[in-house]
């Protein structure tokens, strides 16, 4: 759950002077001091220049740290900077904290033929103060939580303080400074060489990190008594040029080419009209858009971007995540109309699981088909005023609310959103009763998460962090649902997509598919040759999938009584709200600028209550299926 980011307690920290910035500073030989902001502990390392080294990096990305070379230059610039450190913080602090990390030696007895591995144990030792017997014991209570490639953590106390290289430099301190020293065991390194193990390495960046902060929490909280805090509160408050540099170049990456456009037929209306004229149906003849970049190329300039300088654990795996997204995005631009396109898909998108199978089909058994009635259909020009003035009304509560209606004839019947830009097909015809829930899934969840998001201050969340489709998708087919236009035919049309994926990628052809719909659930052949054409796109694409999935994602999250208001920040997945989170609460994300209006509605309201109430899925959604 995202709370509202809570300022730490002024007994705690000071309320920060003009002059409060970030405050940077290289030294000598490659060393650093970060001072993100007044905070009353200090994260030192000193190493000897080894290519990989875990307590130079927790250093280097704590919010106030220092690190240095063992080199006489390196020592003589960190004392000094210790130093000033140190006494700017006493002057602020009644008490102030001195973590001092450093790499155990590896067992030597150990080779990469050993039949056993490096210990995962720990080597505590604390000043006798209470403040730092507290934060002490926290960290060895967190770090005994520690499970990592099957090794279960221990923590070793041990009296002295005054132990690795920095120990030097430390010696003699003077009083109002109470002291943590921690050995960190060499699981993440090879044995018998220079090699390391990166995915250990970074999993223990992650777990001691978070460690480290909830030792600086209990030190705090002892030190100055008053109310409790989160422990991320402590993590940076500032973006380094870096996070920009890496967020610039992954955004320049993947706004260079439109996927989706990319992968879409552009002659679909013709395919369907040839298709459904002829006696004996024959394979459609889909044409696409020339690539308008070199996937290869796109390839070397992504993994080109140096993900590891932001210095930022969170903002790292949100950034490594996006990275590997583009380059299965390119794979797929690569495999367009191969065999291997559906395969690749599937990476991205995911496969059909037997309980979503199985929910599609209990949908077309348990709902039938709607009547349309008297209702009217519109055409892509009443489709164009409406958008329009849907975006005003957004604009009216939020000026910064940019978007664009784009009226098109090389995409399929039907609405689709690339950024900020509503693209409506010139082929459009829709019954005038879906138009309200098709806006609010199109501009009250798509356009809206780009607006937010890219007004983050990071471009990220507004073209979407990795695996954000599926929530997405599923948000804008809840707005339907509680815009109360969450039709029969709708519902229906989103569990045969999951069947069509399904048979696609159980190797049935287009045509199988598209007979597997008209005749055993029931679809008018333009509707099912509509449903197998997306299926079907670049040779077959399991993203149709999502809807569904996504759609169930968001009734069980309401139902479990967890807020939505993590979703409006920007275009996440549901496994990022625990980041959103984080980076809130350090001020590096703000409130979203707008919300769906479609959730200020009494009708709105009173669909959220009783979901909340414990209705199943197929039965709160009969009663618009009707």
């Amino acid at each position: 759950m995202v709370e509202r980011a809570r300022q730490l307690p002024r007994r705690a920290v000071d309320e920060q002077a003009p002059g409060d910035s970030l405050q940077r500073r290289d030294l000598a030989d490659g060393g650093r001091l970060h001072l993100d902001r007044p905070l009353p502990f200090l994260v030192v390392a000193a190493h000897a220049g080894e290519p990989v080294n875990l307590a130079r990096q927790l250093a280097r990305i704590s919010a106030s740290s220092l690190l240095w070379k063992t080199s006489p230059k390196g020592q003589h610039d960190a004392a000094s900077a210790l130093h000033e450190a140190l006494q700017a913080l006493r002057g602020r602090f009644p008490q102030v904290l001195l973590v001092s990390l450093y790499d155990l030696p590896p067992d030597t007895a150990l080779d990469d033929t050993s039949p056993r591995l490096e210990r995962l144990e720990f080597v505590l030792g604390a000043s006798d103060d209470a403040p730092a017997q507290a934060a002490a014991a926290a960290l060895a209570q967190a770090l005994q939580d520690l499970e990592i490639e099957q090794r279960k953590a221990r923590v070793a106390p041990v009296d002295a303080v005054d132990a690795g290289p920095a120990a030097p430099l430390l010696a003699g301190l003077a009083d109002g400074v109470s002291r943590l020293t921690l050995g960190l065991p060499p699981v993440y390194r090879v044995p018998g060489g220079d090699s390391v193990y990166p995915q250990v390495f970074r999993s223990m960046e992650s777990a001691v990190f978070d460690a480290l902060l909830r030792a600086c929490a209990a030190f705090m909280q002892a030190s100055a008594p008053g109310p409790a805090f989160h422990h991320r509160l402590l993590g940076r408050s500032h973006m380094i040029q870096a996070v920009r540099d890496v967020d610039a170049a992954l955004e320049a990456i993947s706004r260079s080419f439109e996927f989706l456009l990319a992968v879409s037929p552009i002659n679909t209306v013709e395919e369907r009209d040839r298709y459904l004229a002829g006696n004996q149906p024959t394979l459609p003849e889909f044409r696409y858009r020339p690539l308008t970049i070199s996937p290869e190329t796109s390839k070397r300039a992504l993994f080109a971007i140096d993900v590891r300088s932001v210095e930022d654990p969170v903002l790292e795996t949100i950034f490594l995540e996006k990275q590997r997204e583009i380059d299965l995005q390119l794979t797929l631009l690569q495999a367009r109309n191969s065999a291997d396109f559906p395969h690749a898909s599937v990476m991205l998108y995911g496969a059909v699981d037997a309980p979503l199978l199985a929910l599609a089909r209990d949908i077309l058994a348990g709902i039938a088909p709607d009547e349309d009635g008297e209702d009217p259909c519109i055409d892509c020009h009443a489709v164009q005023a409406a958008a329009e003035t849907m975006l005003a009304r957004y604009r009216a509560d939020d000026p910064g609310f940019e978007a664009e209606v784009c009226l098109r004839k090389d995409i399929a019947p039907g609405l689709m959103v690339s950024g900020r830009s509503v693209l409506i097909s010139t082929a459009t015809r829709m019954r005038r009763r879906r138009l309200d829930a098709l806006l609010q899934h199109e501009i009250g969840v798509h356009v809206l998460t780009f607006s937010n998001g890219g007004r983050q201050g990071l471009s990220i969340f507004g073209t979407g962090l990795a695996g954000y489709e599926g929530i997405q998708e599923g948000l804008g087919v809840f707005a339907e649902y509680l815009a109360g236009g969450l039709t029969a035919a709708r519902l229906r049309l989103l569990a045969a997509r999951v069947l069509a994926v399904d048979a696609m990628l159980s190797g049935a052809d287009f045509v199988a598919c598209e007979r597997l719909l008209r005749r055993e659930h029931g679809f008018a052949p333009a509707t099912a040759f509509g449903i197998v054409a997306r299926v079907f796109r670049s040779g077959g694409l399991s993203k149709d999938a999502i809807y569904l999935r996504g759609l169930y994602e968001v009734f069980r999250t309401v139902q479990a009584g967890e807020p939505l208001e993590p979703f409006w920040f920007g275009k996440i997945a549901a496994r990022h709200v625990p980041c959103v989170d984080d980076l809130l609460r350090r001020g590096l994300l703000s409130a979203p600028r707008s919300r769906p209006e479609v959730l200020s509605r009494p009708q709105a309201q009173a669909r959220l209550e009783t979901i909340r109430g414990g209705i199943p899925f197929i039965e709160a959604l009969r009663g618009d299926a009707t």
